[in-house]
């Protein structure tokens, strides 16, 4: 066995997702995207079989050619068509396997695109909580090892498991046909003995294994967090601190890797004392047989080719077991991704939402994250079709929340959420989202280039539309003095621009979009002052006859607001224009007096 066979990296499963039960349950989920091609498998069966019978055939012929060629028969002619033949199934025993190989081919590879592209459109149907508690480095990896699980258990099964039972079976029918029923009982209990040996040992060994993964696992998210973090590692200069949390991990994961070595070194010196003993001991009857002139010498060869030919795919079985319950436990923990609740998700009959004026209402809205937290507290306001209502208060007094709720990223506990009059628990989430638009307060962009970020808006739109949306987000000038323009690559989460820039990329994508309701989450917040003005006009112009709903903090920006909402620890205290509130004295006059004192400090 080869000692290196054993180190494809897979993924642990919570829990004894190794047991039979979930190993069926796993098994339970793939067949459904096998059954596309089934006349496939079926002719890849066929080649299976028709492969192996060209294999046992092989040391039968070579029998006969042995015997036709002692010292009686070898001066009268020499057995050409038996050397003829055993060149053909010699040929026959590679072409089917191969032919095998190329009809199954489209089977593992399309169920392996299925599955990946279910489990990735899952991933977008979840929840914003899942995602905000995920570890993208650690799902990642699941996925890549589940799909590749798929193509292993595909493989190994049809290619290993089901050829040693074929092969097995055809071997023991020769023994028990040409031979006494001692070569077959020996070869039965080595068989027996190798099997119990390889599960005991590798059921063991997959404890260590799954360990091994977890640290995996635990690197690889780590390491992911922090390149994506880059910038954060060098603003506090802590290069050699993530080095050595990363190199925990990858310690830990030596520690088991080289455990795992040693008991695969443990399996294969007891797979290979097994067979070593059961072939001396077939050799030594078929020896006695010769001997004693009850076997010819062509038996001899006979049995040591069967032996081989059994033997040698046997001797991969502790290794093909072990992959295959590796990729079982690869591919639960992938299917356990499908599993993971919506928790938002479309019910029975949704019917798409009828936009009409776009008229927007929060009616008694309660909502809390966590049960022991609450963050909104039977908040009422509309926003009439194509007006303006502006939310303003302090950090964590529940602004941002009202647009998570609007776009339905969670749904509400108390009260309801409308839009011209329809609940939006009850309308598609697809045709809820495309009628609104939002410039978010943290913008983050594709790895792509400007052009595809700003397209995202809209990808059908042409070029044309895309450079007057930059126009409109007074981006244009910006993106052509750069060398390759529109083409120019962002970088990560879009690292290489500024955050104005990137601010106004995300402007001129919603005014792609072209929607309905509007949400601007302090849209203008990475501008410089200059910047803000010149924006802030374009986005009173793209606003004007659609409704919007604007969260902000510079209150300069929501003077001309038809309604400005102020809320505290999650409850609306103040509404009304800009005059009227300035008029009451209350919080809204408070903070805009201080922030006049900063803007003129600052000045």
């Amino acid at each position: 066995m080869n000692p290196h066979a054993s180190s494809a990296a897979a993924g642990p499963a919570p829990g004894r997702t190794g047991t039979a039960r979930g190993d069926w349950r796993v098994l339970r989920r793939l067949a459904p995207y096998l059954l596309e091609y089934k006349a496939r498998v079926v002719i890849a069966l066929l080649f299976l079989v028709t492969a192996k019978l060209a294999n046992v055939g092989v040391p039968l012929v070579m029998k006969e050619i042995v015997d036709s060629l002692d010292e009686v028969h070898a001066a009268v002619v020499l057995p050409v068509a038996l050397l003829v033949m055993y060149g053909a199934l010699r040929l026959s025993t590679t072409l089917f396997a191969e032919l095998r190989d190329v009809v199954f081919v489209r089977v593992s590879k399309r169920a392996i695109r299925r599955v990946a592209l279910e489990v990735f459109r899952h991933l977008h149907s979840l929840s914003l909580r899942f995602h905000l508690e995920r570890q993208t480095g650690g799902v990642s990896r699941d996925i890549e090892r589940g799909t590749r699980g798929i193509s292993s258990l595909l493989s190994y099964m049809l290619f290993s498991i089901i050829p040693v039972i074929l092969e097995f079976t055809l071997v023991a029918i020769v023994l028990l046909k040409k031979f006494d029923w001692r070569f077959a009982a020996i070869t039965f209990l080595a068989v027996v003995v190798y099997i119990g040996w390889s599960v005991v040992v590798t059921e063991w060994r997959m404890d260590i294994r799954r360990r091994a993964n977890e640290f995996d696992s635990r690197a690889n998210t780590r390491a992911v967090d922090s390149l994506l973090n880059y910038e954060t590692v060098k603003y506090f200069n802590n290069e050699d601190f993530e080095a050595s949390r990363y190199d925990e991990h990858l310690q830990q994961y030596e520690a088991a890797e080289v455990k795992n070595e040693a008991s695969l070194g443990l399996l294969n010196i007891g797979q290979s004392l097994i067979i070593a003993t059961a072939v001396t001991a077939l050799m030594m009857l078929a020896a006695q047989g010769v001997v004693n002139k009850q076997l010819t010498l062509g038996d001899l060869v006979l049995v040591n080719g069967l032996l081989i030919q059994l033997y040698i795919p046997l001797n991969f079985l502790g290794m093909v077991y072990r992959e295959i319950k590796q990729s079982l436990t690869d591919m639960d923990r992938m299917f356990r991704l499908l599993s993971e609740n919506r928790e938002v998700a479309d019910r029975p009959g949704a019917q798409p939402l009828h936009v009409r004026g776009a008229a927007v209402a929060f009616e008694h809205v309660d909502f809390s994250y966590e049960p022991s937290r609450k963050i909104l507290h039977d908040v009422s306001f509309e926003v009439p079709a194509g007006h303006t209502v502006a939310v303003v208060g302090a950090s964590g007094s529940g602004k941002s929340t009202l647009a998570r709720l609007l776009y339905r990223f969670y749904d509400v506990q108390g009260g309801r959420v409308v839009i011209d009059g329809q609940d939006i628990r009850d309308v598609r989430q697809k045709t809820l989202r495309a009628a609104i638009g939002i410039v978010p307060q943290d913008t983050v962009l594709f790895n792509d280039t400007i052009f595809y970020n700003i397209a995202y808006g809209r990808p059908e739109a042409t070029r044309d539309e895309v450079i007057a949306a930059a126009r409109a987000a007074h981006i244009h000038a910006f993106i052509a003095s750069l060398p390759q323009g529109y083409e120019t690559s962002v970088g990560e989460r879009g690292l290489k621009l500024s955050g104005g820039e990137k601010q106004r990329v995300a402007i001129a994508r919603a005014i792609l979009k072209n929607p309905g309701i509007l949400i601007f989450d302090e849209a203008t917040s990475a501008l410089d002052s200059k910047s803000e003005k010149a924006i802030q006009s374009e986005l009173e112009r793209i606003a004007r006859d659609r409704t919007t709903l604007i969260i902000a903090h510079r209150l300069s920006t929501i003077v001309d607001a038809d309604q400005i909402l102020v809320m505290e620890a999650g409850r609306i205290v103040e509404r009304g224009t800009h005059r009227e509130l300035l008029a009451r004295s209350g919080t809204y006059a408070q903070m805009w007096a201080l922030q006049q004192q900063e803007e003129a400090a600052a000045a």
